[in-house]
């Protein structure tokens, strides 16, 4: 019997990530649900996550509805007027 690794070896060196946005208490994070299901109850449970974390910081929870559909200018508009970040979940 042979077992394999799923995991793959990487083609490319592994990049650090750093977090860019310094988020203030006050600024507001757009979180921006595809429409695939389990998108919102993922954001849901990232805004508790980051809530804990990021004291101060608002999420507006925003949802396309429709995974095919492109973002509409109301969502667009409203994440540019109001929203210092934006996160987009994809469900499964």
């Amino acid at each position: 019997m042979e077992f394999l690794d799923p995991r793959g070896v990487p083609s490319r060196p592994i990049e650090s990530y750093e977090l860019t946005a310094q988020l203030q208490p006050g600024d507001r994070v757009a979180l921006f649900a595809n429409g695939f299901p389990d998108s919102v109850a993922f954001l849901e449970h990232l805004d508790k996550a980051l809530s804990h974390e990021l004291p101060g910081v608002e999420f507006l929870h925003l949802d396309k509805g429709n995974a095919s559909a492109l973002a509409s200018e109301d969502h667009l508009s409203a994440i540019a007027a109001e929203c210092t970040a934006v996160v987009a979940a994809y469900g499964h």
